[in-house]
Parts: structure tokens; C-alpha cells; sequence
């Protein structure tokens, strides 16, 4: 079942106005006042003729005629100049206001709670919003004109109603109704596009796919070394056979609406030009009169089919509106501003109370029923296969996701008491899935681009071992990383971006550190670097570690073996090796494999 929207086009209109009121007045009074001058210049190109006409035939002298002439003509030449003015400059306004809306996305997403990314309703919500706000002509920025072309349509309206009330009201009703006619019917044909749109885009998804695979750098090596060009070719045109057919099916369609817009227009004009023709012949309308309300028929239907169509794309353009400000207001899980005051200390506990965990839809718990604790100074290991929940433990602990059952304590307090910007500053963390600004090396670093402390910046990297690597960089610390932003960026390798991840975690110095797999793209030899330097960088902190390489848990405190979300085993290195359990058994299979000569990652 569909959803309804939360707004209504009247509300989405008013809040429009909201935010343009309260950052742009000009946005709302050039809107009222472009539908103004559009209606008059309109109004004026149809009284113009009928007016010269009417003098003709009352043996008006050629001075007066010239006065008539040229008093039109300089209302029109106002009406076009202020009418393009207006246009000009009501731009900058409206493109405030999107710009506006467009800030307020991107600072809901970046702001929202950590388990909202993980809601593919919250995801298929923002897409949507960003699509309605992503240029000119979307409904963020076009509802403005729409308004204007609404307005402008009901004053055109107005305008014709009066001058085809004064001839006869049912030759005004005959022209709203075969006009509305005609637009309904149109409309109800014209949207079989849109009733389909799922059989299109079942068509051109592999369109898309083709193109973007034959097209795209990525995919170039295994097209020429598996010859895949002619499979890509069968793609591209059995897809494009079926679009063609789904094209020519919606273009017959699509010819219907023509045919009733010819057969009403047929019986309009006809019935009120037949109307209007006796009249003159009996001697009932004067030349000019019939001139002005010959073009008063055809231009009255124009406004009420404007009037229709407007209202239509305003509805649609709601309806996005809407979208927008549900995203905007989606509810946060997490508190943000305001709770309880995060212990003053510099010595961290955390503690897991039976804690469990499942993500949304997921069958099954990823955590259960877990109880932990990690001491204030300790350096932690958390191991396992892929699956046993080790990253989601991680996330627990600082705040990421909150437990489905149990608690998380600070210092033996609720994490969810507490501001939670707040609690995420007391954790560094580099994490598996690492994202690289497209910035200076000292700004991806330091995470800012004032007041950075380039000595910090530089010790940071001597640690992670990038110094070397950064000298020879052309413009040093100041050289940009990606080329996407600047010509002159580099480009850094797996493994000397993770160890830019570390200098990074390194730079905030938050008294709690987050490993998440940060050996992974290593080589052997900097791995055992980074595990040699490992105990000086974490030093007097409370540190978590995830790896797969049971290598470097000998480097910990204490070392957490999961299986399935639970901790199957706790100990040192060699008190596990002791146990001869799963750590034991597993570590044993790596050393093997490495004593064996296997190359990759265990």
C-alpha cells in the first residue's frame, strides 16, 4: 500500500513561502509580481487590435490612432522590460532557497544517527530529496515558477471570464468545459508513461548497465582479457530491441491524446467562432468586438487548461516537497544536545550489561547476551572469524549503534544519557571502510583547515610511518590528495592510506583508540612495522584492536576470541595458546600457512 504524503500541496506551499520569507522576501513578492506583469502583457496583446480597430471604425483622426498605437505599445515595452527584470533577478533568490534546502540535507545526513544509514527507507528518502533539490529545474527551486504560472493563469482567467461573461456566459462555460475536457483526457493518456515506468525501467537498467561497463576505466582489463565485447554488444542490443517496442507502444498511446485535443478543439472553436460570425453578420458585433472576443475564445482556453496543468505539476512537485521535509524531520534515535556531562576524568571504563544486538531485518542476533569489560589504560584485542560480530562489538562501544537489549556503560553510566557528538569525542578510530578527503595531506590529518598544529601533524605520521612517503610528495604536507578536486593531487596506495588513517587517529588523541583492522592493506614487512610501533602508540590509553591476523595479538593486554556474538575465549597470547581452543587451533593454521610459503592475507 502506498504511503500517504505528511503534507499537502498547500502546506508544502506555505513552507516554501516559510523559508523563503525568512531568507529571501524578494523570492515571494517577484513571484506575485512576475504573475502580474506575464497576465498584463498578455491582456494588453489582446486589447491592442480590437482597440486600433474600434478607432478605424469610428473615423478616428491618424493623430489619435498614432497616440493609441504608441500608448499600447509603451505599456507592452514596460510590461515586457519588468517581466524580464524580474525574471533576471528573481533567480538568485530561488537559487538561495534551494541552496539553503540542500544544506539542510546534507547536514541531516551528516549529522544523523548512525543506525538511520543502515535503514534503507531513511537511504531511498534521502536519494529522493536529493533528486528534488539537485538543480533548477526540481521542485525545490521550480515551484516558484509553477506559483508564478498559476498566478498569472487565474489572472489571464479572470480577465477573459469578464470580457466572455459581457457576451454570453454560456460561450464562457462551453470553452472551460471542452477545454477541461480536453485536458483531462489528455493528461489521463499522456500519464501511461508513468503507469509504466517500472516495464521502462526494466528496459533500460541493462541499457545503463551496459554502457556504464563498456564505458567505465575499472572494467577495461577484463573486457580485453576475457573478450567480453561481444557480450556486452548482445546486451546492449537484445536491451535495446525491447526499449524500442516499449517506445512505440507508449508513442501509439501517446497519439490518442492528440486526436481528442483535435476533435474538442473542433467543437470549441467551431461552436463559439459559429456563435461569434452570426452575430457580426446580424449586425450584433462590431469588427473590432469581434476581433477581441475571437482571441478572447482561443486565450480563455489557454488559461484554463494553464490553470489545470500548473496545478497538476504543482501537486507532483508537493509531493517531492513533502519528501524533502520527512527527511529533514526523520526522527533520531540518538540524543543529540543537551543529557548529562561526560565524567571529567582521563580514565575511561566502558562495560557491556548483557548486551545483545540484531540488525533491522536480520533473523538473528549479532550480538547476545554479552557482558564485558574494558579497563581504563587496557589494550584490547577482539579476534574471530568473519561473522563472529567483532566490528559490531566495536561499534557498540562507541556509540555507533545502541544495544537492542542490555546497556552500554560509561564509567558505569548509560551511554544513552549522554550527548552523543559528545561521546564520540572521546574516541580516535581507524575503521575498515576509511574515507580520504579530497584535501591536503596536513588537512586529512588534522581533520580541519585552520589552526592545524603541523609539528603534531608531522610526529602523526613519523608514527604511522608515512614520513618518508609524504617528503617526497611534490608540495609535502600541502600536497591534495585525488584528483577529482585538484589536477595536481596524488593518489596514495592501500596501505599508505591506511597508515594516513592512523596518523589521522593519531592527531586526535582522544583517549580511546579503535584499530579496526588497520594492517589489512599492508604488506609483511610494514605490518610488522606498524605492530612494532604499536605499543608506543598506545601507550597509557584504552585501546580496541580487530584483526584476523592472530599476529598481532601478542602486542594486547588481553584478547577476546568471538564465535557466533559471544566470547567463546578471553586471555593473553599464551594463555590461549594454552587452552588449545578455537584461538589456539586457528593461530596454529595461520603459522602454518605463512611457514609454508602461502602469499595473502590469513
Amino acid at each position: 500500500m502506498k504511503q500517504k504524503p505528511r503534507y499537502n500541496m498547500w502546506q508544502n506551499s506555505a513552507y516554501m513561502v516559510r523559508r523563503a520569507w525568512g531568507l529571501y522576501k524578494s523570492v515571494v513578492l517577484l513571484c506575485a509580481a512576475q504573475a502580474v506583469t506575464s497576465a498584463g502583457k498578455t491582456v494588453a496583446e489582446l486589447l491592442i487590435a480590437p482597440a486600433v480597430l474600434g478607432q478605424l471604425e469610428r473615423g478616428a483622426a491618424l493623430g489619435q490612432l498614432a497616440v493609441t498605437i504608441a500608448g499600447f505599445t509603451g505599456i507592452l515595452l514596460v510590461l515586457a522590460g519588468l517581466d524580464r527584470y524580474i525574471r533576471s533577478n528573481t533567480m538568485y533568490g530561488r537559487i538561495a532557497v534551494r541552496m539553503g534546502i540542500i544544506r539542510d540535507i546534507s547536514r541531516k545526513l551528516a549529522d544523523t544517527s548512525y543506525p538511520n544509514l543502515l535503514d534503507t527507507r531513511f537511504l531511498a528518502m534521502e536519494e529522493k530529496s536529493v533528486d528534488a533539490s539537485n538543480s533548477n529545474a526540481k521542485a525545490a527551486e521550480a515551484i516558484w515558477t509553477t506559483w508564478s504560472d498559476i498566478l498569472t493563469n487565474l489572472l489571464g482567467f479572470g480577465a477573459y471570464l469578464a470580457l466572455l461573461s459581457g457576451l454570453d456566459w454560456r460561450i464562457a462555460l462551453l470553452v472551460a468545459v471542452t477545454s477541461a475536457a480536453s485536458y483531462l483526457c489528455g493528461k489521463r493518456i499522456n500519464e501511461w508513461g508513468y503507469r509504466h515506468r517500472e516495464e521502462e525501467m526494466s528496459c533500460r537498467t541493462p541499457l545503463n548497465y551496459a554502457y556504464e561497463t563498456a564505458t567505465r576505466r575499472k572494467y577495461a582489463k577484463d573486457i580485453r582479457i576475457f573478450g567480453l565485447q561481444g557480450w556486452l554488444m548482445e546486451l546492449w542490443d537484445r536491451s535495446l530491441g525491447l526499449y524500442r517496442a516499449f517506445v512505440r507502444r507508449r508513442e501509439r498511446t501517446y497519439l490518442w491524446a492528440n486526436v481528442i485535443d483535435t476533435a474538442l478543439i473542433l467543437v470549441r472553436n467551431g461552436a463559439a467562432y459559429a456563435y461569434l460570425v452570426r452575430l457580426a453578420l446580424a449586425g450584433d458585433l462590431t469588427v473590432a468586438q469581434f476581433v477581441l472576443y475571437f482571441g478572447a475564445v482561443g486565450g480563455f482556453a489557454q488559461w484554463v487548461t494553464g490553470i489545470l496543468d500548473k496545478f497538476t505539476l504543482l501537486h507532483k512537485q508537493s509531493l517531492e516537497i513533502s519528501t524533502v521535509r520527512e527527511f529533514l524531520e526523520w526522527p533520531e534515535p540518538f540524543r543529540f544536545g543537551g543529557g548529562a556531562p561526560l565524567p571529567r576524568t582521563d580514565r575511561y571504563e566502558l562495560r557491556l550489561e548483557n548486551v545483545s544486538f540484531r540488525y533491522p531485518e536480520a533473523a538473528a542476533d549479532t550480538i547476545r547476551h554479552m557482558d564485558l569489560t574494558v579497563r581504563p589504560g587496557e589494550r584490547l584485542a577482539i579476534v574471530g572469524l568473519n561473522g563472529a560480530g567483532k566490528t559490531t562489538l566495536v561499534k557498540l562501544l562507541c556509540g555507533f549503534l545502541d544495544p537492542t537489549e542490555g546497556r552500554v556503560l560509561l564509567n558505569g553510566q548509560d551511554i544513552r544519557e549522554f550527548d552523543r557528538k559528545a561521546y564520540y569525542s572521546l574516541f580516535s578510530a581507524v575503521f575498515q571502510d576509511f574515507s580520504v578527503l579530497e584535501a591536503s595531506v596536513a588537512e586529512n590529518v588534522a581533520q580541519r583547515v585552520d589552526g592545524i598544529d603541523r609539528e603534531r601533524v608531522e610526529r602523526c605520521l613519523r608514527q604511522a610511518g608515512l614520513t618518508e612517503k609524504v617528503a617526497a610528495l611534490p608540495r609535502g604536507l600541502d600536497t591534495p590528495i585525488g584528483r577529482q578536486v585538484y589536477e595536481d593531487g596524488v593518489e596514495l596506495s592501500g596501505g599508505q592510506t591506511q597508515r594516513l588513517m592512523l596518523a589521522r587517529a593519531l592527531y586526535k588523541d582522544a583517549p580511546i583508540l579503535l584499530l579496526d583492522e588497520p594492517t589489512a592493506a599492508l604488506d609483511p614487512i610494514a605490518e610488522s612495522d606498524i605492530y612494532q610501533k604499536y605499543s608506543a602508540m598506545t601507550e597509557g590509553r584504552t585501546s580496541l584492536f580487530i584483526s584476523h591476523r592472530l599476529a598481532s595479538t601478542r602486542f594486547c593486554d588481553r584478547i577476546l576470541y568471538l564465535d557466533h556474538g559471544t566470547i567463546l575465549e578471553e586471555g593473553t597470547h599464551d594463555q590461549l595458546l594454552q587452552k588449545g581452543g578455537g584461538y589456539a587451533v586457528l593461530f596454529e593454521i595461520q603459522s602454518r600457512y605463512y611457514q609454508e610459503g602461502g602469499c595473502g592475507n590469513a
